[in-house]
């Protein structure tokens, strides 16, 4: 399953040049052993990297697995009880990123392949900022380097439907630049310059996105083009991951993080109904079983509710050894994970779930199966012989198929980003409720509060925008999961 390609993160420093009013001084300033551009292998190296390192651990394992329920917190991370915030770290790091994919375009040594694969992580990160905030800066963005440090806010819907600019149509149009390019690429540490796997998962993404926006944007013509096309991810071997390594410094954070910022993980009862109403092996993959039973004969899984206050725990008289916490491919082992930006599985499911509402034509029970075996295949877990035809698990062309293909999907999706949460405000399913001792007043959040900075620096444009998507707050939904 896993590729062993060096990672090489690269420090890249974003200065600002000024050009001066006599030649003198330009030849005065002008450090030879400095240079003043970056080339762009290394600047992609930096792109995928970063992001890709903070979509699986930041984002995904210590903030979306609360949202999500893979996680519940036992005392210090008040995510899981909605005490949101505005995430202002991602926020930052994305712009950095995307003023990275800047220099890679403006870059004498870039290509059109260059091009195109930073217009796909240009659009992945674009998408993160709208899904996490809502309406945001987009055509004008990255105003600031050309002097216009005031952008504007545009609307979700023009972000990801509009013909020329949206996500949609850059992923489309780069994948039309790759497949009539003969280009290549270095630091390429995702898919190691191989530009047909660049393809499948822009074409991938496609797919996600158009399921993302299904509710608002009903033509599925795009949709069945890219499912008849052959060319999406076809297996685990297309997984957009960037592998964890043994050495440092480029392991896995949790395995060198603190006991109290592991064990601030516990599994969830969520997780525990679920995976114990199929008896689903992944449980012992992704969970470890409870200390008091872990040497037993047959040890024990069991979850914790959450959106807990440490009071409500002991007063329940909740006892923690009891409780299990994540599996050893999180903690044992510095490369036992990966950094993953899209499985396989999303993309079967994501298909099977279209064909399943209507939306295209299709043998769901095969889409879905496919993603299903290859979830198991991705954690090296043995598919039980009659796993697939189990009640709880098999489809019957009854309305339960999309609930079961749904909540497989949101399984294969842990520390997958933010992508779990994203479909369970999609869907609704699972059908996740607050803690009892959420900051919340019992609602589930749909989205992260503007950074503090956009209302100082941007107010105008902040004011409208926050008008526009019903104010700023955790619950204000956006344009694609509205009904």
């Amino acid at each position: 399953m896993k590729k062993h390609i060096p990672l090489f993160l690269a420090l890249v420093i974003s200065g600002t040049f000024f050009t001066a009013c006599t030649e003198d001084f330009d030849e005065i300033n002008e450090n030879n052993n400095n240079p003043e551009t970056v080339s762009p292998q290394f600047l992609l190296t930096n792109v995928i990297s970063v992001s890709s390192d903070l979509n699986a651990y930041e984002q995904g394992f210590r903030q979306s697995n609360y949202l999500a329920q893979f996680s519940a917190s036992i005392e210090f991370e008040r995510i899981d009880r909605y005490e949101m915030g505005s995430n202002s770290e991602y926020w930052n790091a994305i712009f950095g990123l995307l003023s990275d994919i800047q220099s890679i375009k403006a870059s004498k040594a870039s290509n059109e392949a260059y091009n195109a694969v930073g217009a796909i992580m240009q659009s992945y990160l674009f998408s993160q900022l709208t899904d996490l905030w809502n309406d945001v800066p987009y055509t004008e963005a990255l105003g600031a380097l050309e002097g216009a440090f005031l952008p504007k806010y545009d609307t979700q819907e023009s972000i990801y439907t509009d013909p020329e600019t949206g996500i949609i149509a850059v992923l489309r149009n780069s994948v039309t630049l790759l497949e009539n390019s003969n280009a290549t690429i270095e630091g390429d540490v995702l898919f190691n310059g191989d530009l047909t796997k660049w393809v499948k998962f822009a074409n991938s993404l496609q797919v996600r996105y158009l399921m993302r926006i299904s509710k608002r944007s009903p033509d599925f013509n795009a949709l069945q083009t890219l499912a008849d096309s052959g060319n999406l991810m076809q297996s685990n071997a297309d997984n957009a991951v960037v592998p964890y390594l043994s050495s440092a410094p480029n392991q896995f954070p949790l395995f060198n993080a603190s006991s109290g910022t592991y064990r601030e993980h516990s599994m969830t009862a969520t997780v525990d109904s679920v995976l114990k109403s199929w008896n689903d092996p992944r449980m012992a993959v992704l969970y470890s079983p409870t200390a008091a039973t872990k040497n037993n004969a047959t040890p024990e899984y069991t979850g914790l509710l959450n959106g807990q206050s440490t009071n409500t725990i002991s007063s329940s008289g909740i006892d923690l050894n009891k409780i299990s916490l994540f599996g050893s491919i999180f903690r044992d082992a510095p490369d036992g994970v990966d950094a993953q930006y899209m499985q396989y599985s999303e993309t079967q499911f994501a298909l099977a779930e279209a064909v399943a509402k209507g939306y295209i034509s299709g043998n769901a029970a095969t889409y879905y199966e496919n993603a299903i075996a290859a979830s198991f295949e991705y954690y090296n877990t043995v598919l039980p012989v009659d796993y697939m035809t189990r009640p709880e698990i098999a489809l019957d062309g009854s309305e339960n198929d999309i609930t079961k293909i749904l909540a497989q999907k949101w399984l294969s999706l842990i520390s997958v980003g933010h992508e779990a949460w994203f479909n369970v405000r999609r869907t609704g399913i699972p059908n996740l409720k607050a803690g009892p001792d959420n900051f919340n007043e019992g609602k589930y959040p749909v989205r992260y509060l503007y950074p503090e900075s956009e209302q100082a620096s941007n107010n105008a444009n902040y004011q409208e925008a926050s008008a526009r998507i019903g104010g700023d707050n955790i619950n204000s939904k956006g344009w694609w999961e509205k009904d």
